[in-house]
């Protein structure tokens, strides 16, 4: 079976991420033991370049990003393909891209990435002004006059020196201004105010307090709040967060009472789209074969919470194919 379209061998992770479409993801992920994953500018070329493609390809917006040595992060809202997609394809292509420059062979990122949920609203200009002055930080630049040449960082991007790249400029800027001379001037103005605050390790995953931001979020009479150390909010987001968490894995154990997996699912999408089950999951490029396969992907890994490599393209289809017919699955086995 082809790579895109297989769904076969699916796996449970050890721990389910929070992720759903929409959703802003600050992520970092750095080398296996903190180990170099970039040697050279054409390394970090060749992951600019895949990371664009991939942006657009799966229609996830960036925000900020920024290469270091040993690590990068990026600001992402996730579209219709999950972070988890994104992020195996983006991190696989380019470590078989590496070991084959540099004729060698393991891994070369850590087991598992980090990725933090945030609220939007209270966070996504600190996390834009922390992400671009990593490079300042990590003292890859000189000065923060500096870190406007800097080409491994969205920072330049969004001062208009150069004209495209992986940020969605438009996107970004409208947080900072109605028009977009306006909205670079008061960026540059925020990022220039930010030199000075230090680490910011709250707003790096450092640890489970979930904000340091201003007397609100994360802050209750005067003390710090512990919190989930995948989430960055106010309380009342971490609840929301916590709580749709929690309603979408009980959505997945009632499946597995029920003893409703995946040679199950098979039937009901053969059913419903009236083909044999063994078509479901057949290879070829049938119309009547891409349609079962891509709804049996998307109900897979939206439904019952498989973990599947590369088939972001199929369960797409799937959604729309779903959306267009009003097919629910807990409706269509009465769970």
């Amino acid at each position: 079976m082809p790579a895109e379209t297989s769904c076969h061998h699916p796996r449970i992770p050890r721990q389910a991420r929070i992720d759903s479409p929409g959703a802003l993801q600050h992520v970092i992920c750095r080398g296996i033991e903190r180990r170099k994953i970039f040697l050279s500018n054409a390394d970090k070329d060749d992951f600019v370049e895949r990371l664009e493609k991939l942006l657009a390809l799966t229609e996830t917006r960036c925000f900020a990003w920024a290469l270091l040595d040993n690590h990068f992060h990026l600001l992402l809202q996730t579209g219709p393909t999950p972070l988890s997609t994104f992020m195996r394809r983006l991190l696989t292509g380019y470590a078989v891209s590496f070991n084959r420059r540099r004729k060698r062979s393991g891994h070369l990122f850590q087991n598992r990435y980090k990725s933090i949920l945030c609220q939007q609203d209270a966070y996504l200009l600190e996390l834009i002004r922390y992400i671009h002055l990593n490079p300042l930080r990590a003292d890859l630049v000189a000065s923060f006059d500096d870190l406007a040449g800097y080409r491994y960082c969205g920072h330049r991007q969004l001062l208009g020196l150069i004209g495209e790249g992986p940020v969605s400029t438009a996107d970004a800027l409208r947080h900072f201004g109605q028009s977009v001379s306006a909205a670079r001037k008061k960026y540059h103005t925020f990022m220039a105010d930010g030199v000075e605050q230090g680490q910011r390790p709250e707003l790096g995953g450092g640890g489970s307090i979930r904000s340091l931001i201003g007397p609100g979020p994360g802050v209750k009479d005067g003390e710090l709040q512990q919190g989930d150390s995948r989430i960055l909010g106010d309380d009342d987001f971490v609840a929301r967060v916590l709580a749709q968490a929690e309603l979408q894995l009980d959505a997945k154990a009632r499946y597995r009472v029920a003893g409703f997996g995946l040679p199950e699912l098979a039937t009901v999408v053969a059913r419903l789209l009236e083909v044999d089950v063994a078509e479901v999951r057949a290879s070829g490029k049938q119309p009547q074969r891409v349609r079962a396969r891509s709804l049996y992907c998307y109900w897979s890994v939206r439904e019952l919470g498989f973990n599947q490599p590369a088939v972001s393209m199929a369960v797409q289809r799937g959604e729309r194919l779903a959306q267009e017919c009003g097919w629910k699955l807990p409706e269509l086995i009465n769970l």
